[in-house]
């Protein structure tokens, strides 16, 4: 078994140029696969953060159909329900368009019905943003800056109180006032969940404000769906990168294992089986692949930092998931195993006599 490796190792660096692009090759398809698989966890994030004690309701018509303030009463006497707080989408500029970040005014015990949001002590800065859906200057005093329980809970959301939005409107644009984005509804218990949303809708059935009540991931995974067409491309992308390496792997073990004719021949002369012969190509060719998928991952976590720092609010939960990991580990070994079969079984088969006679 030493001597099989120590000859692997030997004819992984015959050919260094030959060997480095491989490699090379390799780490590029790797951590290609990561980063554009992390995009696609990043994607998925919110709604894989979905507790499964949480109701969305919204207008059954559409998301940018408000709900009247007044039905929180009787979605509150629903049986199963523990609590109920709401949200308007709040949709400001800070300072230009491009430093986009999501802002929602939200109901006092709003923060409750989340504990993955964890506040800090008062800070007291002052900051405007430039209204859109709601016009005009807004002011606020960042008092709190919330960090989150876990490393996957997204940091980059602004919270303000919903009375202040709804005092504003009603000196303002009266007709605006006392209305709601979405009710956010905490459950007693996952099993119920089903239950308690027929109930919501069913009260509501036939007004003038239907409602539509879904799990918090169904409601996150929504958003996902208006560019599934996106996720999917990235998705297929990240695989036909693997495809090619793959292809360019195959090739490369299939000139090796012509060029060494003579050799494979003399080894089975010398009474070395075909599975010994076999192996050293497929030795090689795994070598050269995991040197590549180790390098790959190693590499993928600082190119994921640096386009999370790019991407900015884009995508604001986007780090490298273990799965990943353990997926790009799995295609580097996949396609060593995959490239060497074919030049493995040709070699393996190699006919002694014919193969001497290559030495001339």
């Amino acid at each position: 078994m030493i001597y099989l490796a120590r000859l692997v190792l030997r004819n992984s660096l015959r050919h260094k140029l030959r060997g480095g692009l491989t490699v090379l090759g390799m780490v590029i398809a790797v951590l290609a696969f990561g980063v554009l698989q992390t995009v696609v966890g990043a994607w998925y994030a919110n709604a894989d953060q979905a507790s499964p004690t949480r109701l969305v309701t919204r207008n059954a018509i559409s998301l940018v159909f408000p709900l009247p303030l007044a039905d929180v009463a009787r979605i509150r006497s629903v049986d199963g329900v523990r609590a109920v707080a709401w949200a308007n989408w709040f949709g400001a500029i800070y300072k230009e368009p491009k430093y986009f970040f999501p802002q929602f005014a939200i109901s006092e015990n709003y923060l409750d019905l989340y504990p993955e949001f964890v506040l800090s002590v008062d800070v007291g800065d002052r900051m405007t943003l430039k209204g859109t859906i709601f016009p005009g200057e807004w002011s606020f005093v960042v008092r709190a800056i919330y960090d989150g329980a876990t490393r996957r809970t997204d940091l980059g959301q602004m919270f303000i109180h919903w009375d202040y939005l709804n005092e504003t409107l009603k000196r303002t644009v009266p007709r605006r006032a006392d209305q709601v984005g979405v009710y956010v509804v905490d459950v007693a218990g996952a099993e119920r969940m089903a239950t308690v949303a027929r109930a919501i809708d069913e009260q509501f059935r036939n007004s003038a404000h239907e409602t539509l009540s879904e799990t918090e991931k169904a409601f996150q995974l929504g958003f996902v769906s208006m560019t599934e067409a996106i996720v999917v491309a990235i998705q297929l992308v990240s695989y036909l990168v693997i495809f090619i390496i793959m292809a360019v792997m195959a090739n490369t073990m299939a000139m090796t294992a012509r060029e060494r004719t003579a050799e494979y021949a003399t080894l089975k002369a010398l009474g070395f089986g075909p599975r010994f012969v076999g192996a050293l190509i497929f030795g090689e060719s795994l070598l050269l692949a995991g040197c590549g998928g180790l390098l790959g991952v190693a590499a993928t976590f600082p190119v994921a930092a640096a386009f999370s720092r790019r991407v900015g609010t884009l995508l604001p939960v986007f780090e490298v998931a273990e799965a990943t990991v353990w997926l790009q580990l799995s295609c580097a070994a996949a396609v060593g195993a995959l490239a060497a079969l074919w030049p493995a079984l040709r070699a393996a088969k190699v006919n002694v006599a014919r193969g001497l006679r290559s030495v001339a």
